[in-house]
């Protein structure tokens, strides 16, 4: 399970990462509650489901429109100073919204444009990082890798918004988080300065050339074993990015729960979706079915937990929807990665991270609207079998797509 922890250079990388992962969810909660507070009003005294919605969005709007150059620029220069730039900047963006919220000057706007610089930095950090992970502990241990990847982050998501809840609370505010999380952000600054480079299975940088971008598309719709997982990670993630929007929503206006439980429903989440990370380290072989199985499993699994009538009922439907969920996740990033060719990586993994998470500029605004109109349980009920539905359109698609890509090849033979 933990084999790829003997390789130095990512038993750093992995300590480092588990301390900003940590610091990472701290924000994600209070950034959530800070826009909640900010929207709160005579009015609407639980603060604006549309507004969450649209911070959302704009983080992750700039991998939609951008996701794809990123991938071409991991494939073209050294990806670990790239890594040091980008977490560097995102500390900063960290102090500056801490510094806004303690004086309080923060205002909505302040949240909209650290969300949207958070994405434009993330469009060149995420697929940078995801194909980072083959040069420090070689092609054989990769999917183990990937899914203690996925294991730290979901551990940290299980201690991040408890440990935010508890802190907004002892601390009286969202402002002293943002301060945290730019601290946390030297573990991995650290890790990666302090990396033996000797020992790195570093990819010869791709030169320079036109075309580059359009040949990452070919490549990707040329091959079913990596157009099937992309197209089910776009259906699935459009709204499962949006779910941590939808827990809060839950938690605060359906069942009145205050900071410290909404915390606790974002943990038991987070549990289910780091026991599913173990579970996926353990495996020895990624199947196709496996893909299927999360896939249904999740939109399944968010239909129960729109309908639960209690909280401690809501509470537990939260873990296997969240083993569900990074199952999916795990299983289709490693099966991109291992039938990518080195040269390739960058590219193909910055189409996978746009469809990942390019999918919620669409799908947030469009669950919280929903949970507007009919309210949390409608916007979550609605979630989940829109994820059903997409997991049939993505079979369709791979065949269609598949099959008209096969012709031209098939006529010059």
């Amino acid at each position: 399970m933990f084999r790829s922890l003997r390789v130095r250079n990512y038993r750093m990388f992995a300590a480092g990462g588990t301390v900003s992962n940590v610091g990472t969810w701290l924000q994600r909660t209070a950034q959530d509650w800070l826009v909640l507070d900010l929207t709160a009003g005579p009015g609407n005294a639980h603060g604006s489901a549309a507004a969450l919605g649209t911070a959302t969005a704009l983080q992750f709007l700039p991998m939609l429109l951008f996701g794809m150059f990123g991938g071409v620029l991991a494939d073209r220069y050294p990806k670990r100073p790239i890594l040091i730039a980008a977490q560097s900047l995102m500390a900063g963006l960290a102090l500056t919204i801490g510094i806004l919220t303690m004086t309080g000057t923060a205002q909505v706007w302040h949240v909209y444009v650290m969300a949207f610089l958070l994405g434009m930095i993330s469009c060149v950090e995420v697929p940078t990082r995801q194909a980072f992970v083959v040069e420090m502990v070689g092609r054989a241990d990769l999917p183990n890798a990937i899914a203690l990847n996925s294991s730290i982050f979901n551990l940290a998501r299980v201690v991040g918004p408890a440990l935010a809840g508890v802190l907004i609370y002892v601390l009286g505010g969202t402002g002293p988080i943002f301060l945290i999380n730019a601290l946390t952000f030297g573990g991995v600054i650290s890790s990666l300065i302090f990396m033996r480079k000797a020992e790195l299975n570093v990819s010869p940088p791709v030169p320079r050339a036109k075309g580059q971008l359009r040949e990452g598309l070919r490549y990707v719709l040329r091959r079913e074993e990596l157009l099937m997982p992309v197209l089910l990670i776009a259906f699935v993630s459009m709204f499962s990015q949006s779910f941590s929007m939808s827990i809060a929503l839950m938690a605060r206006e359906t069942f009145g729960a205050g900071a410290s439980s909404f915390g606790l429903a974002s943990s038991m989440f987070a549990v289910g979706a780091l026991g599913g990370a173990l579970l996926a380290a353990r495996r020895a072989r990624l199947s196709r079915r496996t893909l299927f199985a999360g896939a249904i499993g999740f939109g399944l699994f968010q239909i129960a937990t729109g309908v639960a009538p209690f909280y401690p009922a809501y509470l537990l439907l939260l873990i296997p929807t969240g083993i569900a969920l990074i199952t999916i996740n795990t299983v289709a990033n490693a099966s991109v990665q291992i039938a990518t060719s080195p040269d390739m990586r960058g590219r193909v993994m910055g189409i996978y991270m746009l469809v990942f998470t390019g999918g919620a500029p669409l799908g947030a605004p469009l669950i919280g609207w929903l949970s507007e109109l009919g309210g949390p349980r409608t916007g979550v009920i609605l979630s989940g079998v829109l994820v059903l539905v997409g997991t049939g359109l993505a079979v369709l698609m791979t065949r269609l797509i598949s099959s008209r890509v096969a012709k031209p090849a098939l006529a010059v033979a």
